[in-house]
């Protein structure tokens, strides 16, 4: 069998037919994306055909809808970072041993959009040069499993975590301006293969079918900013203060929660208040624990073995003063911050035992801080399962002005209010006005997930401020800011507090201009995309005082077939790049064969 292939690098040719292929730059992306390394393997696509067969055109489809799901996730996990902590809790809870569950499943989700991303990337680029598609069977491989992981990760976590979907409706507010300007930008990229493509089709229902597509995707984008909604687009100087900040458990990402460590680089980090969860012992002694068991938090598999399993409220308090409460924090490291604590930091940590709410309150009151406390009941047959809002009451008013005191628990409330009047009676539900009012509320305390700037103004038109929890990464806060709320429960004081201003602000005018701008620019810059490949494929000189005489037809096919650096199957050279009457004349080629 003859092969024929030949390999002209310097051909002479008249001055107004030079063309500067690089070969070498398709080579590497025909073999990056379906490993075809020799010439021989690829084809261009021709003036009026597709630019790959029925295969690759479902591949190529299914990549594009995998970079979509996977993108989609990808943004759905980054913004959930917020929560990360709590997921790899309930993850302890689950499987009963600690791993960082949610810094793998990131890991995982950007390799794989990334890996996505470089092969659209690498697609994009083989159709403006004009190339057919042939994808790899193992990037075929790669795409389902990313389809698979990404479908069903997203699944998953919408079944266990479905809140975390309006946690990513609220990033929306501060990024759906960057994301309208990087989707608007991605089409204008696209516009130069979809344009070099529509000029070559010679079927106007393909034509027109891939035109309306491009179009209507991007008129979709270019009206997206019109429900575009966001508290922190408002005007100039009608910004509010910073919310204060609340120690969520003191400070969790400094020291162990829930222990006096914590509390105190609360304090020094600027917290205005402490937030923590109180629990009853089996001999009355009000305590700091946020579980409804040790196990989490403590080394009571190590003392108590064959206790593990009872709630911490059937443990008395001299049985839980011999635990260790801070050594979990530096073995585990939940934030990924212990190995940042100096070694006398990381010496207390270790040493740090479960605090009695009366030593908690000490902290708050000798700091003058406010408190913010859960009360869980004991389960029943417990000693103090009917009086321990009372034995509670009684530690708050022993170590602590009551007028410090954010009052959480709704039993009782009425009655508790009349004991002591002077404790921030606080709710943890919205209601309406009236019923607030009735129950003497003047603080809510509600997740960031519910956070509605008409809703804090609402609230605080009756002097009932709003607190929001449980808010650690900036762009929550600023939003949280924006809206309005008088203050915020946060694991990340340290960071928070060295905020002077929101990240995203901006008036009305500004964004406008922004929306506006980004929407002619690439409308411009698209129209002259496709009025260039226009005028390329029909030969038509580009300036005036060219000497060039152009005929479409031959022209334009030369331009197209000539570029593709001789890859030849018969001895023969092709006829339509023989001199014809009328075009320029083109040299003879020689051919080269071999056995």
């Amino acid at each position: 069998m003859c092969h024929v292939s030949v390999l002209i690098s310097n051909v002479c040719l008249p001055n107004d037919f030079t063309r500067y292929e690089h070969q070498p730059f398709v080579s590497c992306l025909a073999g990056l994306y379906g490993c075809q390394w020799r010439r021989y393997q690829r084809a261009r696509a021709q003036p009026g055909e597709c630019c790959c067969s029925k295969v690759e055109c479902g591949s190529f489809g299914l990549l594009i809808l995998t970079f979509f799901l996977s993108f989609v996730f990808l943004y759905f996990w980054t913004e959930a970072q917020n929560d990360y902590n709590d997921f790899d809790w309930f993850n302890f809870g689950t499987l009963g041993f600690w791993f960082p569950w949610s810094l793998v499943l990131l890991t995982v989700a950007a390799a794989l959009f990334t890996y996505i991303a470089l092969l659209l990337v690498l697609a994009v680029c083989l159709l403006s040069e004009g190339q057919r598609l042939y994808l790899h069977w193992s990037h075929k491989t790669g795409i389902v499993v990313t389809l698979v992981f990404s479908v069903a990760a997203t699944a998953v976590l919408s079944d266990l975590w479905s809140k975390e979907w309006k946690t990513l409706l609220l990033s929306l507010q501060v990024t759906a301006p960057y994301l309208h300007l990087g989707a608007v930008s991605i089409m204008a990229v696209l516009s130069w293969p979809i344009a070099l493509h529509f000029f070559r089709m010679n079927k106007k229902v393909r034509q027109i079918a891939v035109l309306g597509l491009f179009l209507s995707v991007l008129f979709s984008l270019y009206l997206v900013p019109l429900g575009m909604y966001s508290p922190c687009i408002k005007e100039a100087g009608t910004l509010g203060p910073a919310p204060t900040l609340i120690g969520h458990r003191g400070a969790p990402m400094l020291a162990p929660e829930n222990t006096i460590m914590s509390f105190e680089r609360a304090v020094e980090a600027g917290a205005q208040g402490l937030e923590t969860d109180v629990t009853i012992s089996y001999d009355g002694v009000p305590f700091l624990m946020h579980d409804s068991t040790l196990r989490r938090t403590t080394n009571v598999a190590e003392v108590f073995p064959n206790q593990t399993h009872l709630d911490a409220s059937n443990f008395t308090w001299t049985e839980l003063q011999q635990l260790n409460a801070g050594s979990w924090f530096l073995s585990r490291d939940p934030f990924g911050t212990a190995s940042s604590l100096s070694e006398e930091d990381r010496l207390q940590a270790q040493n740090q035992s479960v605090p009695s709410l009366a030593q908690f309150l000490e902290v708050a009151a000798k700091s003058n801080r406010l408190v913010l406390f859960d009360l869980r009941r004991p389960p029943h047959g417990h000693p103090y399962s009917q009086s321990y809002i009372n034995t509670t009451l009684e530690v708050v008013q022993a170590h602590i002005n009551s007028s410090q005191v954010l009052w959480l628990p709704s039993e009782d409330r009425k009655l508790v209010h009349a004991v002591d009047p002077e404790l921030q009676q606080t709710s943890g539900e919205k209601a309406s006005i009236q019923e607030l009012t009735d129950d003497h509320i003047i603080r809510l305390n509600l997740h960031y997930s519910s956070m509605s700037q008409q809703q804090i103004r609402k609230y605080l038109s009756v002097n009932i401020s709003t607190n929001l929890y449980v808010i650690s990464q900036p762009w929550l806060y600023t939003l949280a800011w924006c809206a309005g709320a008088q203050s915020v429960t946060t694991n990340s004081i340290h960071i928070l507090s060295q905020m002077d201003k929101p990240l995203f602000l901006m008036t009305p005018e500004e964004y406008g201009l922004m929306w506006i701008l980004t929407d002619v620019v690439s409308a411009i810059l698209i129209f002259a995309i496709f009025v260039f490949h226009w005028w390329r494929e029909r030969g038509l000189p580009f300036w005036s005082g060219s000497r060039q005489t152009h005929e479409n037809g031959p022209y334009s096919k030369f331009r197209t077939e000539m570029s593709d650096v001789w890859s030849i199957s018969s001895v023969n050279v092709r006829p339509d790049l023989r001199s014809t009457p009328g075009s320029p004349s083109v040299p003879h080629l020689p051919t080269i064969s071999e056995e």
